[in-house]
């Protein structure tokens, strides 16, 4: 596996990219710090990457960033099989309604500057033959709830575009994977109260790396989360309204 990462330097991206590397995998990394990029590149390397680990500097927040970045780990890489997309931003109900400049940005990486993304590696790995590509959006999207109505929305149109991804050129060798985590303990969710059922980063990982091998074009993870997510899309209007979660 020839793999790209976007937003592996930390939380569960993090945790995908090693357990990647632990299957031998070559690896390429693409965020905006290029201390943190380096780091993580080093650490790969000392669990089992195939090669060298490189790494480019890539912007969800701009996409005039993308391009170059991805050309960049195609010269390393040999022509990359495999994308996986882990970043975006968040901020909870409270905070995005405050903050509406704050708002903007969340909606526009978790929605459009993503989707713009994944057309940019659509558009290779069709030309080539196909390859994988892995998104993680989020069970915050799979209904309209009270804690989440700005962040989920995101999410709701990511996953929306990922299925359609899906169903249109999966007869042509793109397997698109989208990744709907549940409450996961990272640095992003610190500070909120655990959901029941919450994951660990290497939990996640280590379902989202076995779905990618089995070219799963949808995954929940930790596994509870689609058996309760299935309940929660079955409540009837009246009863989401009147309680919390």
């Amino acid at each position: 596996m020839k793999v790209v990462l976007l937003g592996a330097t930390r939380g569960m991206g993090r945790s995908v990219a090693r357990e990647l590397a632990s299957r031998g995998a070559s690896i390429f990394l693409l965020g905006r710090k290029p201390e943190e990029l380096a780091r993580s590149a080093a650490d790969l390397e000392q669990r089992g990457a195939q090669g060298p680990v490189g790494h480019a500097p890539c912007d969800l927040l701009d996409t005039g960033s993308f391009a170059a970045a991805l050309d960049a780990a195609d010269a390393a890489l040999g022509n990359f099989d495999t994308v996986v997309i882990t970043a975006g931003l968040f901020g909870t109900q409270e905070q995005l309604e405050s903050d509406l400049a704050l708002a903007e940005r969340v909606l526009t990486a978790n929605y459009v500057n993503t989707v713009i993304f994944c057309e940019h590696v659509r558009e290779r790995l069709l030309a080539r033959g196909g390859g994988s590509l892995c998104v993680f959006s989020s069970v915050a999207g799979d209904r309209g709830r009270k804690p989440v109505a700005l962040y989920g929305s995101s999410k709701a149109g990511l996953s929306h575009y990922l299925e359609s991804l899906d169903h249109k050129h999966s007869s042509e060798g793109l397997t698109t994977l989208c990744v709907k985590p549940g409450f996961v303990k990272t640095s992003m969710t610190e500070g909120l109260k655990p959901a029941p059922f919450a994951g660990e980063p290497d939990q996640v990982a280590r379902v989202v790396v076995r779905a990618l091998e089995r070219k799963a074009p949808l995954v929940y993870a930790p596994f509870p989360w689609g058996w309760i997510m299935l309940v929660i899309k079955l409540l009837p209007r009246f009863v989401m309204r009147r309680v919390g979660f």
